[in-house]
């Protein structure tokens, strides 16, 4: 049984499909030279062995699913994959930085990236890499880089908001499939970025220029740029997104492991229970929700287990990401994620990006410290939960924070309790519709319970 992913439908290069569960993307005999120039001209090898493509194998031919084909290949699996709107300050940046490095090196072995979408950037074993083979296309002598455009909405436009403006700002990738549009950057940051030349060239002036152009129906691809000149320009955009910077603080969550209510001994046992639970379930994937800065996260990712960080909080994410490339840790993937809003299908036909749910299941599920303020801070009831919780994973490790805990009184605190049923009865009931309770443990120093639950 074969069928083609929608989320590579646009590329008359060719697409990725599913065959029998497993990955492959066909090769379009339009793009034959392009691809074959790949190999002969040693770029795919280059960018192979330095960690920036994404490997893949020769396939059969016969697997191919129209008469256009080329031929097939196998590209090699990345464990979860995440979008642009989900990635911390850090991340954007250095999927810009690796996109701009690919660019580069593809000029001195005679090809061009004809597009620089922030969706052919993958996070694999802690580093970005580009993820669609058929982005390259052999460089003509004169020829401006067509992608400029897409690579500053992509990137420049969304960093700088986030950095010059609010953090915030990086939500906009989300409503916009083709990124940030320039004229709406320009006009959200301060006039003070006009005197960076970096931003006023790449993004004022060419916010100015792109209307000219649309107005005059004419094209700024005719203009001849010299290799020498298009070096250039990568290497001042390279500059340019060098110098954003954002210092991670001022958010809410952002320090909430100085400002909890457990001593170093019980946030110690509560680890070693985590731990304790997690091998009972022999899962080979983890997703922690509300993860923090990745505290526990790290549970799973230090025995190997592929696990994904979200939390809601930029700053946190940001504090995971950069401990994440200062250990060159490889199986923990942080990303920002509001689970009461959390990604949606997107997209044409709602399909070209999956929902969150939608890329799951994972074979674990952690939510400590998490049920509370979805229960009361954001009024979802607790079998609403557990009907979340059960399309997120097969197992879920979960912590339930009673109301006499001085967390949950802090909500209460500004707030009428009408959560009659948020009791440990009223948990265990309404998530016993959902899952067996394989065991429940008290966690010392706390009056708070850490189960394992498992999906019936």
């Amino acid at each position: 049984m074969s069928k083609i992913l929608s989320a590579s439908f646009r590329d008359p290069s060719g697409f990725l499909f599913r065959h029998d569960g497993t990955l492959y993307r066909q090769v379009n005999k339009a793009c034959a030279n392009d691809f074959q120039f790949l190999y002969d001209s040693g770029l795919y090898e280059r960018l192979v062995g330095k960690n920036l493509l994404i490997p893949h194998q020769e396939a059969a031919l016969d697997l191919a699913m129209t008469d256009q084909a080329h031929c097939i290949i196998e590209p090699e699996l990345v464990p979860f994959i995440s979008y642009p709107y989900e990635w911390s300050f850090s991340q954007l940046k250095d999927a810009a930085l690796t996109t701009l490095r690919i660019q580069k090196l593809a000029l001195k072995k005679g090809m061009t990236l004809k597009d620089a979408s922030a969706y052919n950037i993958q996070f694999q074993k802690g580093k970005p890499l580009i993820i669609d083979t058929l982005s390259f296309t052999a460089y003509n002598e004169g020829s401006p880089w067509v992608a400029y455009r897409q690579f500053c909405q992509h990137f420049l436009a969304p960093l700088a908001l986030m950095s010059m403006k609010d953090i915030r700002l990086g939500a906009l990738l989300r409503t916009g499939i083709d990124g940030v549009p320039l004229d709406l950057a320009a006009t959200l940051l301060p006039m003070r970025t006009k005197l960076s030349p970096g931003l006023l060239m790449h993004l004022h002036a060419h916010a100015s220029s792109q209307k000219k152009h649309e107005d005059r129906q004419e094209s700024a691809q005719s203009t001849k740029v010299s290799k020498k000149a298009l070096l250039g320009i990568i290497d001042s955009l390279r500059s340019t997104i060098k110098k954003l910077e954002w210092k991670p603080s001022g958010t809410e969550w952002g320090a909430y492991y100085s400002d909890t209510n457990y001593s170093d001994v019980s946030l110690k046992l509560k680890r070693d229970l985590v731990k304790n639970l997690l091998a009972q379930t022999d899962a080979q994937s983890v997703w922690d929700l509300g993860a923090n800065n990745g505290f526990f996260s790290r549970v799973a990712s230090e025995q190997g287990i592929p696990t994904v960080a979200f939390d809601i909080d930029p700053t946190a994410v940001e504090n995971n990401w950069r401990e994440v490339k200062e250990k060159g840790e490889e199986n923990i993937l942080p990303l920002l994620m509001d689970l009461t809003n959390p990604s949606p299908d997107l997209g044409w036909d709602h399909a070209e990006r999956s929902s969150f749910l939608g890329r799951g299941p994972a074979e674990a599920v952690f939510a400590l410290a998490l049920i509370h303020h979805l229960a009361i801070s954001n009024n979802v009831p607790l079998p609403l939960l557990a009907g979340f919780f059960a399309k997120a994973g097969q197992w879920l490790i979960i912590e339930f924070v009673p109301k006499s805990d001085s967390q949950v009184k802090r909500l209460l605190a500004t707030r009428e309790d009408v959560f009659p049923n948020y009791t440990k009865e009223g948990f265990e009931e309404a998530f016993g519709q959902k899952f067996e309770i394989v065991a429940a443990e008290s966690i010392e120093g706390s009056e708070r319970i850490l189960y394992l639950l498992k999906k019936k």
